[in-house]
């Protein structure tokens, strides 16, 4: 506990130093940031991103769903794409040193399969969003959102026999990557994924970790390709990581004090609400 006690706060540490980096930087950039979206949608995605932050640290995921329903609200979809990228990179990241690389190493042992169609799928997938139009987009973010946080207020859990559980890897694999390619977040089947495997809870906190981790870093790469996270985007993106590690710490520190599924059951209603709205504007224009 003691070793668990010094290694978070060396993270808290390194964590607050490069902060302090990113907010001098983000300062001197300010006016190219500023030349790609108004000050106020700044603000306004900060904020979002800051609340999905604290909702991650206090429950373990829907950060990726909250700044995309919330920023889509106001900003351009393949802009809330391309800012959503380089927080969750980070975010997933220290999740992953929080849990410590044992867990980590167990989970790529035994879900290698459904790691390696995931950051495959959402390479590939990447690439598409460039051509879809700002109507298809929003309707591409909203309808999975509704659907995936619907399925698991409802509590609904899927049961995978034995001998179907490569196949169910696999098909899992490819909805959750190409989800994750396109709409930038594959939580939610994931998941589903480890609920339909009976898995654990202390181990499938571990298990996504992973997951959404190696994720992070193919969605990086491959919008890096697509050319969504570019010269033009990559700065807001930057600047979000400040609010959402922001975020992230306070739902550390909080996550505690409440209870818990009262609060994820509310983030998921919210979500839900957030989503219907994506896919009015993408249906109504």
């Amino acid at each position: 506990m003691r070793n668990y006690v010094n290694n978070n706060t060396k993270m808290s540490r390194l964590i607050c130093v490069a902060l302090g980096l990113r907010i001098a930087q983000c300062a001197a950039n300010m006016t190219d940031i500023l030349a790609v979206i108004p000050l106020h949608l700044v603000l306004f995605a900060c904020l979002v991103t800051l609340l999905g932050g604290f909702i991650k640290g206090a429950v373990g995921f829907a950060m990726p769903l909250i700044m995309i329903s919330g920023m889509g609200i106001l900003i351009d979809p393949q802009l809330v794409v391309a800012g959503i990228i380089l927080p969750i990179l980070v975010s997933n990241g220290w999740q992953i040193a929080r849990s410590g690389l044992g867990p980590a190493r167990a989970a790529v042992a035994e879900h290698w399969r459904y790691l390696l169609i995931v950051c495959v799928m959402i390479l590939v997938s990447a690439q598409f969003l460039t051509s879809i139009s700002a109507d298809t987009m929003f309707v591409i973010l909203g309808v999975p959102v509704v659907a995936l946080c619907a399925v698991q207020l409802l509590g609904w859990q899927p049961t995978i026999p034995g001998h179907l559980r490569r196949p169910f890897e696999w098909g899992a694999g490819l909805a959750a990557g190409t989800l994750g390619g396109l709409a930038g977040t594959w939580g939610p089947p994931t998941v589903l994924y480890l609920l339909a495997l009976r898995t654990p809870r202390a181990k499938q906190m571990a298990v996504q970790g992973v997951i959404y981790g190696l994720g992070s870093v193919m969605l990086f790469l491959g919008h890096l390709k697509s050319g969504v996270l570019n010269a033009h985007t990559w700065q807001l993106s930057a600047l979000l990581v400040v609010p959402a590690v922001i975020g992230m710490w306070a739902g550390f520190r909080l996550g505690d004090r409440f209870n818990q599924e009262m609060f994820r059951k509310v983030t998921l209603l919210v979500l839900i609400v957030a989503g219907i709205n994506l896919i009015r504007r993408g249906l109504m224009g």
